[in-house]
């Protein structure tokens, strides 16, 4: 379980989180909404422990990450897979060696049998043919970057996946790819997830519960059907801009 309590961050004078309470509960997809600039990806850092607090808890499985010394924030690292924006790729590294990069555990990397079962069942699990892993990502189209990094980021068998953006950039087709895909993987891996993103519609698909962030503080969390039903201006605000269909449902 992922638990957030009195976040506060900011950057000079610039409050980017103010006072944010926010959870995800064992084997739950969420999906953290909001329009850019509102600190989803400072958030989701802050999970993995890539950024430090002002103040405030944020604790996976009870510990507090944020009080971690580094070897438990590298034990604690090992289970959570990340999925970064735009790939994050090597370009001098081939997919299976980009994907290798994912398997966090020093023996089983080192063993290159493994590394070849572990990567070739990644690849199978994100639907990109074998003959993928011996490419480099120029060679590959957007969508195809992005599941090379889904695949990175399952590599080592994490407990949690955390999403940033994941079909940002990406045509509706292969944003529906991408969605799905998520969506599958979480129901086979059985993995708790949080999906930052600004797709309304994909987080509707996809997520158990959605959290909507806005001026630096979570506004609400619920079901799709709970936000739908909302009063909340801010709610009603942010998805009324993002569907045109104001009776759209999941």
């Amino acid at each position: 379980m992922i638990e957030i309590r009195g976040l506060h961050k900011q950057f000079g004078k610039q409050v980017v989180l103010d006072r944010v309470d926010f959870e995800v509960r064992e084997g739950e997809t969420v999906a953290l909404l909001g329009p850019s600039g509102t600190g989803k990806s400072v958030l989701l850092k802050h999970i993995i422990g890539l950024i430090k607090p002002d103040r405030g808890t944020v604790l996976v499985d009870g510990k507090d990450v944020t009080t971690l010394k580094r070897k438990d924030l590298s034990e604690l690292r090992s289970r959570i897979g990340y999925v970064f924006q735009n790939g994050a790729l090597f370009d001098s590294m081939t997919v299976f060696e980009n994907v290798r990069l994912g398997i966090t555990d020093e023996a089983k990397y080192g063993d290159l049998d493994y590394c070849r079962e572990r990567i070739a069942e990644c690849i199978r699990l994100v639907n990109l043919p074998p003959d993928t892993i011996a490419k480099y990502p120029a060679q590959l189209s957007g969508g195809m970057r992005k599941r090379v990094g889904i695949a990175r980021a399952i590599a080592g068998a994490p407990k949690y996946l955390l999403y940033d953006e994941p079909t940002s950039g990406l045509d509706p087709v292969n944003a529906d790819i991408i969605d799905s895909l998520v969506q599958r993987l979480d129901d086979e891996l059985g993995v708790t997830s949080v999906m930052v993103t600004h797709d309304v519609r994909g987080a509707f698909r996809v997520a158990d519960r959605l959290a909507l962030l806005s001026e630096g503080m979570v506004v609400m969390q619920g079901t799709p059907q709970e936000f739908l039903a909302s009063s909340n201006p801010k709610v009603r605000e942010f998805l009324e801009r993002d569907f045109d269909n104001p009776s759209f449902a999941a």
